[in-house]
């Protein structure tokens, strides 16, 4: 079963609607530094900073961020993996928006924020989810949510990207 829950028109809504909330909640956005969770969480953070940037009449600093390495779920005896230098990245005293297209276990926001912290010591990190599907295993609360969609254990929430960003269950 695939049930689409979510249309590109109503995704564009969401995110606009919650570029606003980020804006009133930071009062602005000069401070501001997004990184968005590889994949999906990576394209609608730069639809949220475009959005910010509008409304600013900012450029937002907005990066990629891979969570691969910081896992707790991966295999422990790979070698240890080079997480890559970003010397031009410092979010000491800045206010993080991590962006993620789907909230479920927490364990990919976990290792995000072990991710950021390589790049300094933030002000403030906040969390920017479409998709809040609950059944948590850390206990991580998002800041800002597009949509709750109680889900069960089997179920899957895809959050496809290409062409338009929409949303599904499937079962």
């Amino acid at each position: 079963m695939n049930l689409r829950i979510m249309s590109a028109q109503q995704v564009e809504r969401t995110m606009n609607r919650l570029a606003y909330e980020v804006v009133e909640r930071n009062r602005g956005a000069s401070n501001i530094t997004i990184f968005g969770i590889l994949r999906a969480g990576a394209r609608l953070a730069r639809f949220l900073a475009a959005q910010i940037g509008e409304i600013e009449q900012l450029k937002i600093p907005l990066y990629d961020l891979d969570t691969t390495a910081f896992r707790d779920d991966t295999d422990r005896t790979a070698p240890d993996q080079d997480y890559g230098s970003d010397d031009d990245i410092d979010v000491t005293d800045r206010d993080v928006i991590l962006v993620d297209d789907v909230l479920f276990t927490g364990r990919t926001v976990r290792a995000a924020l072990d991710a950021v912290v390589r790049y300094g010591r933030p002000r403030s990190v906040q969390l920017m989810v479409l998709i809040d599907r609950g059944h948590r295993e850390y206990p991580i609360q998002p800041d800002y949510v597009g949509k709750t969609i109680p889900t069960r254990h089997k179920e899957t929430v895809v959050v496809d990207t290409d062409p338009d960003i929409t949303v599904s269950v499937v079962e």
